[in-house]
């Protein structure tokens, strides 16, 4: 297990119970919302948590940009240290790029403007960046005049983050999980945590981080705490204030909580403020009630999630509640779990089992889709791609855990389909096999942003 907070129930800790169950209740009903894992804490206790079997407490989560929440706090680490100078200018941290880059602005571009996202540059570099050198990202971010004036203008942009992790690998002559794992992770009791790195061995920053439900509410509560966990100042609170206020508007994103304005690696919210990833990574911090939630899943309305929380969490802090809402909310936490696929048995593959050596239909980026038994008649299935691949045993009417996948197949007459989820990461795959003909098709219910089948995992 990673972090250990105290356990307590709901009541004791001043929150309604059915508020939580209704919770629970929004998040699986609405569309776009898959849930896989709920923390609330109070006071530093939790107030309630549960898994969607088959992900599991102790299993590693991929935080895509959540990730970007703990590369500001490693810049926080730093600055505390007086490694790092929030005024300085980027390009005094990489010397040997100073003869190349020219431009004014980018020359007056500081590190506070690399955490607020506020290069100045009006739109996301990242692509950009990389074609101008494949293998330097900051260089090629340099290397792009911005738009406007740094400090002037919001846009989400991948070499930001990047760029401070490598500040932070200069500054402070060891990796950034290296730099993180006394500073940060010791202390808050977080012992599971890795980073998909990139072909120079560097941490992506941006995402890629890997880490339990438990220890993104751990950030949350040092985030609520103001930077001081169990007596130890491991953030300086005018970095907190900074981190979690406004340092830039963004008032033309779309949805009304990534619209309030953007922190140092944290968005601002209607109520209070949050880190998030794609497909619904969430680190949500309440300062007015004292509240942390941690959430993962594979949502593609991510709003929906927010609101949710807004409509039956917050108004069930510091409500009364009934004598047996405590008990009935453990129950149903206790049973969470996403359905498996129902159908008919698998039975006996043809004699000539179907197999794909050429590309799959649909849109999984897949080379191949091999279906063998083994000598207890379980089927097998193994997924080929660029990453390389994955063979893993095929469950019926359950979600049968190996390694990092889960899957779950149901035969309707000669169709069979094979789910597969990826369980330290948020995507699950679609796969058709028609025994009749052999065609085989597969389809991601979320495509992975920088993986393929063989790398979604916890990385070594």
């Amino acid at each position: 297990m990673t972090t250990t907070f105290r356990r307590s129930s709901p009541s004791a800790l001043g929150i309604d119970a059915a508020g939580i169950d209704q919770l629970v209740s929004a998040l699986e009903a609405a569309p776009g919302v898959e849930p896989h894992s709920l923390v609330v804490l109070r006071h530093g206790a939790v107030a309630a948590a549960g898994w969607w079997a088959p992900f599991a407490p102790d299993r590693p989560h991929l935080l895509y940009s959540l990730s970007k929440s703990f590369t500001a706090a490693a810049v926080g680490i730093a600055v505390r240290a007086g490694l790092i100078d929030l005024d300085a200018t980027v390009i005094s941290h990489f010397p040997e790029l100073d003869a190349e880059i020219t431009d004014d602005r980018t020359r007056r571009m500081r590190v506070r403007h690399l955490l607020a996202m506020a290069s100045g540059h009006r739109s996301e570099t990242i692509d950009r960046a990389e074609a101008i050198d494949p293998t330097n990202t900051v260089r090629g971010f340099l290397l792009l005049p911005p738009d406007e004036e740094p400090g002037s203008v919001f846009a989400y942009n991948q070499p930001c983050t990047y760029t401070l992790a490598e500040v932070v690998r200069r500054a402070s002559g060891t990796s950034l999980l290296e730099y993180l794992r006394p500073r940060l992770f010791a202390p808050l009791g977080i012992d599971d945590f890795s980073w998909r790195r990139d072909d120079t061995d560097a941490e992506l920053g941006y995402s890629g981080g890997y880490t339990t439900t438990d220890a993104i509410g751990a950030l949350g509560q040092l985030y609520l705490q103001r930077g001081v966990w169990e007596g130890e100042r491991i953030l300086d609170e005018d970095w907190v204030d900074q981190a979690t206020s406004a340092q830039v508007a963004n008032p033309d994103e779309g949805n009304p909580d990534w619209s309030q304005g953007y922190g140092f690696q944290f968005w601002m919210a209607r109520h209070g403020f949050r880190g998030d990833g794609a497909y619904g990574q969430f680190c949500v911090v309440l300062p007015e009630q004292d509240v942390v939630v941690a959430m993962t899943g594979q949502s593609t309305d991510m709003q929906a999630v927010l609101d949710a929380v807004w409509e039956h969490l917050l108004p069930a802090v510091d409500r009364a509640g009934a004598a047996d809402a405590n008990e009935s909310l453990q129950a149903r936490l206790a049973g969470l779990a996403l359905p498996p696929l129902v159908g008919e048995p698998l039975g006996i593959l043809p004699a000539t089992p179907p197999s794909s050596p050429s590309p799959v239909d649909g849109d999984s980026g897949l080379e191949a889709v091999h279906l063998t038994q083994d000598p207890s008649g379980r089927w097998v299935v193994t997924l080929v791609d660029a990453s390389g691949e994955v063979t893993a045993p095929v469950g019926e009417g359950e979600w049968l855990v190996s390694g990092a996948t889960a899957t779950s197949g149901a035969r309707t007459e000669d169709v069979v389909t094979v789910d597969v989820r990826f369980v330290e990461t948020p995507h699950l795959l679609h796969v058709r096999v028609d025994l009749a003909d052999g065609a085989i098709t597969a389809v991601w219910e979320t495509q992975p942003l920088h993986d393929g089948v063989a790398t979604l995992r916890r990385p070594d």
